[in-house]
């Protein structure tokens, strides 16, 4: 098995952990210690060695951090982790909803005479210290640079992962490293800066046509790098993990190991380019005068998928729709009550692993079922393992790591006879999965221009949910990929090439949760006769193919629009799944995508 289900923290660790991070606080001579959930690359996904925050506080989410001061700790979580929260953190610790309440906001309330707060420089970007720091001015609370407290109380703390690095084939790849490297270093010439500095792991391997295992579930290898104008690339990373691959490398690429890259950073010339979003604070202070603030070279051309990228997934996804389809025949025909989560989980991957193309899954797979379906990243454990019972709804939110493509599907399926109630918002989320999937809409237009579409019929029914509508996929590289979202506050441009979930919900706390989740890839739209010639225009192409649970839908509350589009999407599952599938399957997949 790919995925374990033991449990990695419990609520009681935490209170000792806390009281020995504030005997090192009140040590440093500081008033409390920021710990965030990030490593130095500040990718969204950390290795166990750097995984603080879950070891402190007993809180799992894949975004957050703690502020612990000498008699509260406030653990800052957005609207995906409130229910969770309240499940793993002790008393101690103080759930924050964040960002509705800052880090600034809540010290000021918190430290009204002033304070000094320690914080590690390597885990922080630039422009959170930055901003932070503005929004404490005239408070008398400074940001102390500290060494990591955390660490320092962390006896049994990992090892730093040491997985070997391996090349991602051309013809996976679409574009040799050779081609990237130098149209990338075009763009910094031609801006007359002289290098630029790249942290992000998944920008460093898709740049170097490399992939790893550095980070569960991602196929990363941890690195830092600096891209040169002349197209040569400093490359920091542990050298044990590239055995056999300085061929692919090439005397252009200059493997050297880690600890050489803050004193190459002190030697480098300006202007040197860093995005202030994603690089540590401490290169920022390194590089001082010589750094230049701008856009990540590799974050929009990695986001735009060349033809082999987007074939490559579309190819991985049908071979993962047909794992999915035999799951839910299989489900289907349990008797209620006869399974848990954990074996739906289990029976899952074994379908996936029929695949000899899956290197892993893409994320712990979500299983919920229930009231733990409104726990929107839900992970069963052994202790949480709950039994599919009469009338729920079970959330399954999963995804393979393919070698030519990464997949990412929700389907909500309905176990017996389910609540009208969870029916009536199932169709609304339908409907808002279906309304973005039919969506054209003119090029320049970034995330938050077009994200309320896929929410328009839960606001009407005075219904939401806490979590962005879409997020950005990679090419056999992490599961979620930015700088694309489709997301209220995502103010890139969407462009042709880039991969993004579409995925509505609606969560009822105690009650059930709904989810329903495809890729699609941007296009350019074909010109319609009645359009404006001079206006381009931009629109979908769906990727996954799975059957949506006709029993949760209510036919009268989908406009005829939206039906046609679902028999039509549902014809397309039984064409292109079809022929993947066992007999039993194929048979079991005629009857689910019937039109309505």
């Amino acid at each position: 098995m790919f995925q374990s289900f033991e449990v990695t923290a419990r609520p009681e660790q935490g209170p000792p952990r806390l009281n020995a991070l504030r005997m090192q606080i009140a040590k440093a001579g500081l008033d409390g210690f920021v710990v965030p959930r990030a490593d130095a690359h500040q990718g969204e996904y950390v290795a166990a060695r750097d995984a603080r925050l879950a070891w402190l506080t007993g809180f799992t989410g894949s975004a957050g951090f703690c502020v612990a001061l000498g008699d509260v700790a406030g653990v800052f979580i957005d609207g995906r982790y409130r229910t969770q929260v309240k499940a793993q953190v002790a008393a101690e610790f103080t759930p924050v909803h964040w960002p509705e309440i800052s880090m600034a906001q809540w010290l000021r309330s918190q430290l009204p005479n002033g304070g000094r707060i320690g914080f590690d420089p390597w885990l922080h970007t630039a422009d959170q210290i930055t901003q932070t720091e503005s929004a404490l001015a005239g408070s008398g609370i400074t940001l102390v640079q500290s060494d990591n407290l955390v660490d320092a109380i962390w006896d049994d703390q990992p090892a730093p992962p040491m997985e070997p690095a391996k090349v991602h084939p051309l013809e996976f790849a679409g574009e040799s490293h050779d081609a990237k490297r130098t149209r990338l270093a075009k763009t910094l010439s031609d801006a007359q800066q002289r290098a630029a500095v790249i942290t992000l792991p998944d920008s460093i391997c898709w740049l170097l046509n490399i992939r790893g295992a550095d980070i569960e579930r991602n196929p990363v290898v941890h690195a830092f790098a600096i891209l040169h104008a002349d197209s040569t690339v400093d490359l920091y990373s542990e050298p044990s993990k590239y055995t056999g691959l300085m061929d692919h490398l090439g005397e252009n690429v200059r493997l050297q190991s880690p600890d050489r890259f803050l004193p190459a950073l002190e030697a480098l010339g300006g202007p040197v380019r860093i995005d202030t979003s994603t690089v540590p604070q401490i290169v920022a202070d390194t590089l001082g005068e010589a750094a230049t603030a701008g856009a990540e070279p590799c974050a929009l051309p990695k986001a735009c998928k060349n033809v082999a990228e987007i074939e490559g997934s579309a190819a991985a996804h049908l071979r993962d729709g047909a794992a999915i389809v035999e799951l839910l025949c299989w489900l289907d025909a349990q008797p209620i009550g006869s399974l848990t989560e954990i074996q739906v989980v289990t029976q899952l991957e074994a379908m996936r692993r029929r695949d000899n193309g899956l290197q892993d899954i893409s994320f712990e797979t979500i299983a919920g079922t229930g009231p733990n379906g409104a726990i929107m990243h839900y992970r069963v454990t052994e202790e949480t393992d709950t039994r599919l019972e009469e009338g729920h709804l079970i959330v399954l939110d999963s995804g393979g790591q393919y070698l030519d493509g990464t997949t990412d599907i929700t389907r909500t399926v309905a176990i017996g006879t389910p609540p009208l109630e969870a029916c009536h918002a199932f169709t609304r989320v339908l409907a808002g999965m279906i309304a973005m999937s039919r969506l054209r809409w003119p090029t320049g237009l970034a995330g938050a221009h077009i994200e309320a579409i896929g929410r328009m019929p839960l606001w009407l029914a005075g219904q939401d949910f806490d979590h962005g509508l879409g997020h950005g996929v990679g090419a056999y590289l992490s599961v979620h990929e930015g700088p694309q979202r489709l997301s209220r506050i995502s103010k890139v441009p969407l462009e042709p090439g880039m991969i993004l979930s579409n995925e509505p919900g609606y969560y009822r706390e105690g009650a059930f949760g709904i989810r329903i989740e495809n890729l699609l890839v941007a296009q350019e739209a074909p010109d319609l006769p009645a359009g404006d010639a001079h206006r381009k225009m931009l629109d979908w192409r769906t990727l996954a193919f799975a059957p949506i649970d006709r029993r949760l839908i209510v036919p009268e509350l989908l406009e005829p629009a939206a039906r046609d589009w679902l028999n039509s999407y549902h014809a397309e599952v039984e064409t292109k799944i079809g022929p993947r599938v066992s007999a039993a399957a194929k048979q079991w997949l005629s009857a689910a995508t019937a039109p309505i």
